[in-house]
């Protein structure tokens, strides 16, 4: 009994301690174990498991129609590469379906689940050369559905090419920082290389759909490569060297270019609009009779095509109006602008009387 009312009263004391050390340690378990280099974990063999498997498993997935044409083409080289772990597979044009499963001779229990994978990936158009990595030990791989994280079609295909970058260069580098092989399409990412790798990759895609920039979690992958290859460093918390990216705090909202202003509220109901005898009322059109209101309205009428005709007969009229000519000066020499003047109006005078002359005289003759 003592025993048993010791053990409680132990177990209540090292409760809280134990929760202290779990807020000091931030950082995450799996990034403090280190692997001794060199050392490699021994191939399953068919030593490890001489009997091989008691039932048969099997394993199916669907593909799109425009897959068929490739998957034609290289099935025979999936069947190849699957028979090395002894799995049979099988492809199905008319169902569009891809299916796996184990023989007799099977020994490897993890076999069939990359075989799985390797008709998942295939179906996400992977292309073979790199889907058949899944079926070595040290290779995964991770299909990210990015479909539903973002609502809106337009903001969906702006944040996935974002992460795909101009020519596929932010791709390219989360490639090379994660050893991963990374392929966008559709509605998911897929993602293969190892475990390490695959995480990153995960955190950076679901990242880049919360709209955080790809290119801030690059900068801090590749200050964390430089770190971990200082083997001082390795075992230390890395806080101090990461970068801290803060989101900018919006001082004002944007203010929309039309504004609805809001009208004050009133119990009341709105005046009711005029009707067309209340008009007439107001104007006397109402009190007068049928022939006048119908003579008003020719008289209206005529008016209107009055001002319609006096309109198209000034537009006809433009077409005939001769434009404004500048006159034409001729530029004489500033010491003989006097004297050609006076000799000309002279010369006129002159002119002008014999002429009169000769009228006379013609007259005179005439008379006799």
């Amino acid at each position: 009994l003592t025993a048993a009312m010791a053990a409680p009263t132990e177990s209540t004391s090292e409760t809280p301690t134990n929760k202290n050390q779990k807020k000091s340690k931030n950082t995450d378990e799996t990034e403090l174990q280190t692997v001794p280099d060199g050392w490699k974990e021994p191939k399953f063999t068919r030593v490890d498991n001489p009997r091989g498997l008691l039932e048969e498993s099997s394993f199916a997935t669907l593909f799109p129609k425009y897959r068929e044409a490739y998957l034609k083409e290289c099935w025979p080289l999936v069947q190849r590469a699957l028979g090395d772990v002894f799995i049979n597979a099988t492809l199905d044009l008319i169902e569009g379906s891809m299916t796996v499963h184990t023989t007799k001779k099977t020994f490897d229990p993890y076999a069939i689940l990359r075989a799985r994978d390797l008709i998942k990936l295939l179906a996400r158009s992977v292309p073979f050369e790199q889907a058949v990595r899944i079926l070595e030990d040290d290779v995964a791989c991770d299909i990210i559905k990015i479909g539903t994280l973002v609502r809106n079609r337009e903001r969906f295909v702006k944040r996935r090419q974002r992460l795909i970058g101009p020519k596929g260069s932010t791709l390219k580098a989360l490639e090379l920082l994660t050893s991963c092989y990374v392929m966008v399409q559709g509605n998911t990412v897929s993602a293969l290389g190892p475990y390490s790798g695959l995480k990153e990759v995960r955190k950076v895609v679901l990242d880049t759909m919360k709209n955080i920039h790809p290119i801030y979690n690059i900068k801090t992958l590749m200050i964390k490569r430089e770190l971990a290859s200082d083997p001082e460093l390795r075992t230390q918390n890395w806080e101090r060297f990461l970068p801290n990216f803060r989101h900018k705090s919006l001082s004002k909202r944007k203010q929309p270019k039309k504004k609805t202003v809001k009208k004050e509220y009133t119990p009341f109901p709105p005046p009711q609009p005029e009707s067309k005898i209340d008009k007439e009322l107001a104007t006397g059109e109402f009190f007068l009779r049928e022939s006048e209101k119908r003579r008003q309205k020719m008289n209206e009428i005529k008016a209107k095509q009055a001002e319609a005709l006096t309109k198209r007969q000034e537009q006809r009229q433009k077409a005939f109006i001769p434009p404004k000519e500048k006159p034409a000066v001729k530029k004489s020499k500033p010491g003989t602008e006097n004297t050609t003047h006076t000799h000309t109006i002279g010369q006129y005078l002159s002119e002008i009387q014999l002429f009169e002359n000769l009228e006379s005289e013609d007259a005179k003759k005439s008379k006799y």
